[in-house]
């Protein structure tokens, strides 16, 4: 029985479901680590102010401190917007969305033994003024993350995987395998295969649910950056 639109969307959703519980880490982590550093701030501070004596300097260094980070946790809140599909938001640059879920999913790769490799056009410190922005930025996050997702969990003994520029509007992402001798240092760190794992026919659901192509081959993603 061929899937009704209602299911294939439902599909979709799980697809985006798991994809941001494997980000989720990351996104805790850049909102949690601000709260650490205020409530040290705030013990010091307390401190400071009982002391006999106050010193006005160190307390004000403690008051900027504070604003400092509060100020990034509001930025961590803000950025759980990033992820909702019904907000119109001002676009993505390319090297801005590499940048940005790379950075959510470097650390769970790099625990795999997986290294990201990205090429020196799409660094965001080198990219050009006048970079495209495309639209619905929300929807090309899930989708890289779900390109990146796709080679660690579905190509055998994944050891890296290269970013490049494709053309002027399109992200090819390269799974290449780990020599044998890596594979067998990092055999015990590998995660277990997942239940949830993000196949051929998620990736495309999850491309034809948000209306965008990819091209999916064994070991390679292409992802077009405008809808369509």
């Amino acid at each position: 029985m061929k899937a009704s639109p209602g299911a294939r969307s439902w599909i979709a959703a799980g697809v985006r479901h798991e994809l941001l519980t494997r980000a989720l880490p990351a996104l805790r982590h850049d909102m949690a680590a601000p709260v650490s550093v205020i409530r040290m701030a705030l013990l010091m501070l307390k401190r400071q102010v009982a002391a006999p004596q106050i010193d006005a300097a160190a307390v004000e260094q403690r008051v900027s401190l504070i604003d400092n980070q509060i100020g990034e946790l509001v930025i961590g809140v803000r950025s759980l917007r990033d992820w909702e599909l019904a907000i119109d938001d001002d676009g993505i640059t390319r090297s801005v969305l590499v940048a940005e879920c790379i950075g959510l999913m470097r650390a769970a790769f790099d625990l795999n033994g997986v290294r990201i490799e990205i090429d020196p056009s799409l660094e965001a410190a080198t990219a050009p003024a006048d970079e495209p922005r495309w639209p619905n930025g929300a929807a090309l996050r899930y989708l890289f993350l779900g390109a990146m997702a796709h080679l660690h969990d579905s190509v055998d003994e994944v050891g890296s995987i290269a970013v490049s520029a494709d053309g002027a509007n399109a992200l090819q992402l390269t799974a290449s395998v780990r020599s044998a001798e890596i594979a067998d240092r990092v055999a015990d760190a590998h995660r277990a295969p997942r239940a949830l794992a993000i196949d051929a026919i998620a990736m495309q659901s999850l491309a034809d649910d948000l209306g965008y192509a990819v091209t999916v081959a064994p070991d390679s993603v292409r992802l077009v950056l405008a809808p369509g």
